[in-house]
């Protein structure tokens, strides 16, 4: 099986669970026997990924793509139609895609043809259009977020790239979907048929994570508090609306009232950052909150295992792969209604993203019952390690199939 893996960024260079789901993914299938040609928009070093081809689609670094062309970002947005965007211009968003649109189609001259096109998000739907229409492959839009999850709370975002998913969800033969909410989004914002609509949740694959030695040095200053009886509460993510992390703030600031030993670690960065440490301020529990900046590598690792507690806060997140990295590393879990992890998780405590008094006394709860707080974390666990990329590939392989025997029927 020949699959054309189009996606916007893996692994050590990827800002977000984008690359981390498009890497496990394609290594299980590689794993089932699955050929795999991966087309990125930018040029770099993946350790790890001997088993698909990469094709770097311009000559464009990762520190290029997290500035002007972040895998997430549609705000800049203001050209729909490609014809009209300038090849040459690599410093849009619009012109790396019309680059990596155009890269796809010199690629398809040289490579065996497809059995299958599998697209990532709305960055590359368009290049998946491309593919289909060249080849006549079976094309499967596989949605980790949509414009309305990226918008959060705060409108419905950018009708460009609102245009663009419908397009790419309306030629798609197939779509994957990371989550019954996301499925819905789909069914619902764009008229999508739910029977073209495939749940297929993430997973997480644990050996990768491999085996890691907590350094305490690198949040010492926590650990000292955690030693004193202090409680410490974190989230990994990007600081942006979606992620509901002023309501986080807020949450944890009432939590403070009713119980004074907690902390609060903001591990990531993002556009709300500056925001957040004004409102920390205003809150009142400014020397509660420490912010680490981006962290990836063994800060990154720290990060969960200093945590007790891990909260997903966010307004709308179609999975939520870093609830399974922060259960792995023994936190116990507070998650939105709004959020996908919690369809294949039952051992967390959740709200809505707007009920901040909930939020806090979920935090005093599990912060004043060690017994509460050592059940969570005992059974998320026995939840999350039944979760396989393996499974994962091999029912998109049998997806492939499928198409694939439609296509020639």
């Amino acid at each position: 099986m020949k699959i054309l893996m189009l996606g916007w960024e893996l692994p050590p260079h990827n800002s977000g669970g984008l690359g981390v789901a498009c890497y496990h993914l394609s290594k299980a299938l590689s794993h089932a026997g699955a050929s795999i040609d991966f087309v990125l928009p930018y040029d770099a070093h993946h350790p790890g990924t001997e088993f698909m081809t990469i094709h770097a689609a311009t000559r464009l670094n990762p520190i290029h793509k997290f500035g002007i062309m972040g895998a997430y970002d549609s705000k800049s947005v203001s050209e729909l139609d490609l014809d009209k965007i300038d090849m040459r211009d690599l410093q849009t968003m619009r012109g790396v895609q019309k680059r990596y649109v155009g890269f796809v189609e010199r690629l398809l001259k040289k490579i065996d043809a497809p059995d299958a096109i599998h697209a990532h998000d709305w960055l590359t739907m368009e290049a998946g259009m491309r593919a289909k229409q060249l080849t006549d492959a079976p094309l499967i839009v596989h949605v980790h977020a949509t414009e309305f999850d990226r918008a959060g709370s705060f409108g419905s975002g950018n009708p460009i790239v609102h245009e663009i998913e419908y397009q790419g969800l309306m030629m798609a033969d197939r779509i994957i979907a990371v989550s019954a909410i996301t499925k819905n989004i789909i069914i619902h914002k764009y008229g999508i048929p739910a029977d073209k609509i495939e749940v297929v949740h993430n997973a997480i694959d644990i050996d990768s994570m491999g085996a890691y030695e907590y350094d305490g040095r690198t949040y010492n200053y926590l650990e000292t508090l955690r030693s004193e009886g202090y409680t410490v509460v974190s989230t990994v993510t990007r600081f942006t609306a979606q992620k509901g992390l002023t309501q986080l703030l807020r949450g944890f600031a009432r939590a403070c009232e009713k119980y004074d030993r907690l902390v609060l670690l903001l591990a990531g960065d993002g556009e709300q950052r500056d925001e957040l440490i004004s409102l920390s301020a205003e809150l009142g529990v400014s020397d509660k909150v420490y912010f680490t900046g981006f962290v990836r590598g063994k800060q990154w690792r720290d990060a969960y295992s200093v945590s007790d507690v891990f909260v997903m806060s966010s307004v709308s997140e179609p999975f939520g792969l870093t609830a399974l990295e922060a259960a792995h590393y023994n936190s116990a879990l507070i998650i939105t209604k709004q959020s996908g992890v919690g369809e294949v998780l039952r051992s967390i405590l959740r709200y809505d993203f707007w009920d901040t008094d909930k939020l806090a006394d979920q935090l005093v709860g599990i912060a004043t019952s060690p017994a509460l707080a050592a059940q969570l974390k005992q059974d998320v666990k026995d939840e999350y390690t039944r979760l396989s990329w393996h499974d994962v590939a091999r029912t998109c392989l049998r997806l492939y199939e499928r198409m694939k025997i439609g296509a020639t029927a």
